[in-house]
C-alpha cells in the first residue's frame, strides 16, 4: 500500500474528475460529487489540506484503492 499524500479538496477533486466524477452541489464547505454509472456519491470538505483518514475514507467510499487514486493525481 502506497503513503497517502497531503492534498487539497481541489486536488482531491481534480482526480475524482478523471474517474468520472463531476460536482453536484455545494452546501458551506462540502462540496458534493456524484458518478453516475457506478453509482456512487462523496462528500468532499471544502480544506487548503484534507486530514488523512478523511482522504482515505474518501477514497474507500468511492471504490478505489489508495494505488488507482495516486494513479489519478
Amino acid at each position: 500500500m502506497s503513503k497517502l499524500p497531503i492534498l487539497s479538496d481541489q486536488e482531491c477533486i481534480k482526480a475524482l474528475v478523471k474517474a468520472g466524477f463531476y460536482i453536484l452541489r455545494q452546501r458551506g464547505s462540502h462540496i458534493i460529487l456524484r458518478r453516475d454509472k457506478p453509482f456512487a456519491e462523496v462528500v468532499v470538505p471544502n480544506h487548503q489540506e484534507l486530514d488523512k483518514e478523511t482522504l482515505r475514507a474518501i477514497i474507500r467510499q468511492v471504490g478505489l484503492s489508495v494505488d488507482e487514486f495516486i494513479g489519478l493525481l
